[in-house]
Parts: C-alpha cells; sequence; structure tokens
C-alpha cells in the first residue's frame, strides 16, 4: 500500500488517499475520532484501531443473552421471500451459532439502491467481517440494517445520476397516495416506477452492461412491491452472493423480539433522552457538533398507526400522538402489539444490538455525533455497544479528471466550489514566466516610482501626496484588471485546460456536493459492471481517516 497522500499511476487503477480533515464538511469529532481516539473515549465502547478493542467487544458480543434462533427465522423468511442468493441464507443461519458475531451497518430504502456511500458502507460491513474471521479466528457475517420505519419520501423517492454529458440529472418515481407521513415499509411502488427506470434508461451512457443492468432493475423495482422490500432485493443482487445479510427494520415478526426494550422505554420514561442530552452537553463542551437534541421527556419511541404518532409524558399517562393513554395501558399494547411501535433515532441502535451480536457498527464520519451520545443509554438497558467504524470514502474518477488532478497538484476539495478560482490558479501557473515576471516587474517598478514621487510632491503642495496614492491605487488596480484578461485570454486559448476542470469537477461534487452522496451507486453499476465491487473491495483500505480517489 501507498503511503497516505500518495498517488499510484494515473491512469486506470490510480488510487489517490486524502486526509479527511481536508474537507471542510468532515466534522471535528470524526476527525478526532479517527486521529486523536483519547479526546473522544469517553463517548464510546473502545478505539477501533486497538486489537485489545477487538477481543473485548466479540467477548461482550458473544457474552450477551440474545434469541438467537429466533432472529435466524425472521431473517431466512425475509430472505427466501426475496430469493435471496445461498450465501446470504448461509450467512443468517450461522447466527444460530452463539459463537457467530455480525458487523452492522444501514441506511434508508433509497430509489434504485440510493448514494454510492450506501455501497461503500455495505462493502465496508462485508471486509470487516472477513477481517474478523481472519484475524480474530471468530465466525462473523455482515449484516445491512433497512431503517424502512422512516417517514421521509420525498429523501428517498430520487436517485440523481450522470449523463453522457456528466450532466447530474434527479430521477424520481411519483408519490403513491399512502406516502403521506407513513413509514416507507409501507409505501408500494406504483406505476410511475416504470416511467422512472424509463427516464434513467435515457439518462445513463449506453455501455455493455446497460442492458442487463435494467432488466435486473425492472424484475425488482415494479409496481406493487413495497420500497424497502425493491431496496433490500436491489442490495442482496449487488452483494448477496459475498453473505450480505439484508434486514428489513419493520417486519412484524421482528418486533415481540425486542418488546421488552419498548416497554423499559416506557417503564423509565424520559431517561433516554435525559441521557442522550446529558452527553451531548458532554459533547458541546468539547466543541464537538451535537447531532441529537431530544425534546425533554419523551419518549424514544414512536406509535405507528398510518403515520408515526410520538409518545410524550402525560398526568397519569402519555400523549399517543394526541390521545391520552394510561402507563398500564401502554405497557399492555406494548406486550400485545408490539408491530405498531418503533425505535427513534436514540434507541434504534440498542434495537439493532439487542437482535444481533454486534461487534461493530459501520458509520458515516458524521453519524459519529449522535452515536456517541448513546453510551450511557447503552448502560441502562445493559446491552453491550459495539465499536464504532467509520465506513469506506471513496470518489470514482475517470483517468482524465485523476490526470488532471495530478498533473495540475489540484487539491480534490476545491472542486466543490461553485466558481472557476482553481481553474484561474492552474491557468496562471502555466502563464509563460516571462508575462508573470514582467506583470511583477510593472508593479514593484510603479510602486517604487510613485512613493517616491510621494516623497516629492510635498515640498510644492502637501496636499498633492493624497493625490499621488489615489494615483497609484488606481493604477494598481488596472494593473490587476490587467491581470484578470490575461487569465481570461489564457482560458480562451486554453480550452482544453478548461474542459479537463469541467469534466472533473462534474465527477467529483455534482451539483457542488460530494459525488458518494449526490450520485446513485446504480451509475457506476452501468459504468463499470461487476468489476466494480471487486475493486473497490481491493482498492479501498479500511484506513479511518482517509478518502481515496480512485480509477476502475
Amino acid at each position: 500500500m501507498p503511503p497516505h497522500n500518495a498517488q499510484t499511476g494515473g491512469g486506470a487503477g490510480a488510487r489517490l488517499s486524502i486526509d479527511i480533515r481536508r474537507f471542510p464538511w468532515i466534522r471535528r469529532v470524526a476527525a478526532d475520532y479517527a486521529f486523536d481516539f483519547d479526546r473522544v473515549a469517553d463517548f464510546f465502547a473502545g478505539n477501533p484501531n486497538d486489537p485489545t478493542a477487538w477481543r473485548n467487544a466479540i467477548a461482550r458480543a458473544q457474552r450477551h443473552p440474545r434469541q438467537r434462533d429466533a432472529v435466524a427465522d425472521v431473517l431466512q423468511a425475509q430472505q427466501r421471500g426475496r430469493d435471496a442468493a445461498s450465501a446470504a441464507l448461509t450467512a443468517s443461519a450461522q447466527l444460530r451459532d452463539p459463537q457467530t458475531v455480525a458487523v452492522v451497518t444501514g441506511q434508508q430504502a433509497g430509489l434504485f439502491g440510493g448514494p454510492f456511500f450506501t455501497l461503500l458502507k455495505a462493502i465496508s460491513a462485508i471486509r470487516l467481517a472477513e477481517r474478523l474471521r481472519a484475524e480474530h479466528n471468530v465466525p462473523a457475517v455482515a449484516v445491512f440494517w433497512i431503517d424502512a420505519e422512516d417517514h421521509d419520501w420525498d429523501e428517498v423517492k430520487a436517485c440523481s445520476v450522470l449523463d453522457a454529458d456528466l450532466k447530474l440529472l434527479a430521477i424520481a418515481t411519483g408519490d403513491p397516495p399512502e406516502t403521506r407521513n407513513v413509514p416507507i415499509a409501507r409505501v408500494r411502488l406504483d406505476e410511475s416506477v416504470e416511467a422512472a427506470i424509463g427516464a434513467l434508461e435515457a439518462a445513463l451512457p449506453a455501455t455493455e452492461f446497460t442492458p442487463a443492468l435494467l432488466e435486473s432493475l425492472r424484475n425488482v423495482y415494479r409496481p406493487g412491491v413495497g420500497m424497502a422490500h425493491a431496496f433490500a432485493r436491489w442490495l442482496e443482487h449487488a452483494l448477496g452472493s459475498r453473505g450480505l445479510i439484508v434486514f428489513d427494520a419493520s417486519d412484524p415478526a421482528a418486533k415481540p423480539l425486542v418488546s421488552h426494550l419498548f416497554a423499559r422505554e416506557v417503564e423509565y420514561a424520559g431517561e433516554t433522552t435525559r441521557l442522550a442530552a446529558e452527553a451531548g452537553t458532554a459533547l458541546a463542551a468539547r466543541d464537538y457538533h451535537v447531532q441529537a437534541t431530544p425534546q425533554e421527556g419523551s419518549l424514544a419511541l414512536f406509535h405507528l398507526d398510518g403515520g408515526r404518532q410520538p409518545i410524550r409524558p402525560y398526568p397519569d399517562g402519555f400523549l399517543v400522538g394526541e390521545t391520552p393513554e394510561s402507563k398500564a395501558s401502554l405497557l399492555e399494547r406494548i406486550r400485545r402489539t408490539p408491530e405498531a411501535f418503533s425505535p427513534n433515532v436514540l434507541l434504534r441502535p440498542l434495537v439493532q444490538d439487542s437482535l444481533f451480536p454486534t461487534v461493530c457498527y459501520v458509520a458515516g464520519p458524521n453519524e459519529l455525533s449522535y452515536l456517541g451520545q448513546l453510551r450511557r443509554i447503552y448502560e441502562a438497558f445493559s446491552i453491550p455497544m459495539p465499536l464504532i467504524v467509520q465506513r469506506a470514502t471513496a470518489t470514482l474518477l475517470d483517468s482524465n479528471a485523476m490526470r488532471f488532478l495530478t498533473r495540475y497538484d489540484v487539491a480534490l476539495e476545491s472542486l466543490r466550489a461553485q466558481d472557476e478560482a482553481v481553474l484561474n490558479t492552474v491557468l496562471q501557473a502555466q502563464l509563460p514566466a516571462s508575462v508573470e515576471a514582467s506583470l511583477d516587474d510593472a508593479v514593484r517598478t510603479i510602486e517604487q516610482r510613485m512613493d517616491r514621487l510621494a516623497l516629492e510632491v510635498p515640498q510644492i503642495d502637501p496636499t498633492l501626496e493624497g493625490a499621488v496614492r489615489s494615483t497609484l491605487s488606481r493604477m494598481q488596480d488596472d494593473l490587476k484588471k490587467l491581470h484578470g484578461k490575461i487569465i481570461q485570454a489564457a482560458k480562451r486559448k486554453d480550452d482544453t485546460l478548461r474542459r479537463q476542470f469541467k469534466h472533473a469537477k462534474s465527477q467529483a461534487f455534482p451539483g457542488g456536493e460530494p459525488q458518494e452522496r449526490a450520485i446513485g451507486f446504480i451509475y457506476f453499476m452501468n459504468k463499470y459492471g461487476p468489476a466494480l465491487v471487486d475493486r473497490l473491495e481491493q482498492d479501498i483500505p479500511l484506513d479511518p481517516g482517509f478518502h481515496w480517489v480512485l480509477t476502475i
């Protein structure tokens, strides 16, 4: 492996690593987590760079009692309903073994698989499970948790790709009648999904992989199919053969297995939000971003009744939505119909790690803020908190864009700006040395001469010094404008460089956003075919704190 911030090659197979601390969108807690863990150690279960922390996490996960057979039954029923790959079925069966541990990650059910980072999360989990098997001689599986009870339809109904001209296009399905404030798991795709696939077909640059990709997509995303179900099948299509276990967290069959957590949340109403708020205060005291700011006294639990209803304290009980209910009645309903309840962002990780023997959770860099608020909540529920590992983070460029970055020493993050400042800098560096030298000489000469004149004219009239200084300022401005005109002339002359700049910028930051957030991973499946996953697994080191720029 090359040293960090080093480059290998400039064409196909090139790789460049970048310290995430260079990126202005990365929060400080993520930077310290990767490079100075002691600063944040109080908020987490262990340092993922410490082998001892992994051994301890494995022991905790194996030791904690859980209903392994029941969880495996639920998983395999889901998998059979989706015709999952045999490798995925084998992996879920392994969870029956009391020694098996899990690497878990998750995301919402986005259209056509969601953004590129969804694929990176899943691949990171698969590779970490492989590492556990190899380095700790323990059976380990990778689990992808679909957060299917989120209700933000507008956030998941679209997927963006680049067309043949590298223009960013958002492809979206329509709004079935039941999308208003209901969990995504309850939304069934309508005929508009066929139009969305047609729009995708028109947008994607045709490759040798396009026909098979679209055929597979049409088999998965069909009218009448649930959005979460389609997302799960598409993930299994991409990664099931590598043993990825996909879990739909909205499955009613899983809720009885965690109903005791829902009941405890009611019994100790307000404790979860209090502990999260206290951790948030401690994070803020160290100048870290606070992600979760729960309402004081509220429960980390929703009631599902068409939409998601909050549960809040109320005299002699609770308000479920706007309906008063006694504590005893609410607990009885949780016991009888646990499928009618859903954890919120503070309780969801504990539900996850009660079901699965989670050794580590694979998170995005900016998820660390809210995960750091949960340690004492895990302790309160007597559930072992897993290690947190930052997912692989990457940008895929073609060989021309990579050559532009390396040849002109352009920082990847500088391409995010929605202007041509980077291009101007590159062009200025390409100007003939004689032009720059002559301009610099002209500036120095004028400043020297005018400074001397400003010293002499007061002998004639003291008020003239100000006029000299004003004249110098105008001359300096004129020289700056002249320099700008020279740059513009260079732009017109060197259209090739300008095209290279736009070419790289359009790939790296479509619409001004990092590629892994802005583009659906289906775009890269169409571009690279089966080689995509193979190369991502091979070429992205699981080194925390580094972003990788790759050509495939």
